[in-house]
């Protein structure tokens, strides 16, 4: 098995700006611990920073405060760093080209938020034939009220893991995860 690590979109936004990530507790430490861990044990990282293109939208405007990568994400070593416009990090990004040139297989996803980018790119990633590992402590969400409805944050992040785990993905915790390394 060949994987990559995958943190999508580690951003200030989720923490100072106008979306802050509140499910899991110790989100950002589990994430920062997978970085660890992946340059231990010579497994690429691939850290993926979100921003609109539509300068209207209130958040991840490009070159903002809001839309740098989290400090403690920044100063960690990373072996590629892919921008992106949309929710998946396949789409209009070289990943796809990188990861088959490492033959890579697996990739695991850590990051935010769980139920809009980092389930997309799982997605995206098993109609491209890779396997999935979803790590439920590393990534996290926030509770959503729209038009829609209510949902709490961790009624969404767990109604997302359960899905991922149905037919996608394998869900894990971060301690599971470094025992396989």
């Amino acid at each position: 098995m060949s994987r990559a690590l995958l943190v999508i979109d580690v951003q200030n936004e989720y923490f100072t700006g106008a979306l802050p990530i509140t499910h899991p507790a110790g989100h950002l430490e589990q994430i920062l611990a997978t970085m660890d861990v992946a340059q231990e044990g010579d497994v690429p990282t691939v850290v993926v920073q979100h921003h609109f293109e539509d300068t209207s939208m209130p958040f991840f405007q490009k070159d903002s405060t809001e839309w740098q990568l989290h400090a403690d994400v920044a100063e960690r070593p990373r072996d590629l760093l892919i921008q992106k416009t949309l929710p998946g990090s396949f789409t209009g990004t070289p990943l796809a080209e990188w990861l088959e040139q490492r033959e890579v297989d697996t990739v695991t996803i850590a990051g935010y938020m769980t139920h809009m980018c980092c389930d997309t790119t799982a997605r995206q990633a098993v109609h491209r034939g890779l396997k999935v590992e979803f790590l439920s402590d590393a990534t996290g969400t926030l509770p959503l009220s729209n038009t829609a409805g209510d949902v709490t944050a961790e009624v969404l992040h767990r109604s997302i893991l359960c899905a991922q785990q149905m037919l996608l993905s394998e869900v894990l915790d971060v301690e599971t995860w470094k025992q396989r390394l």
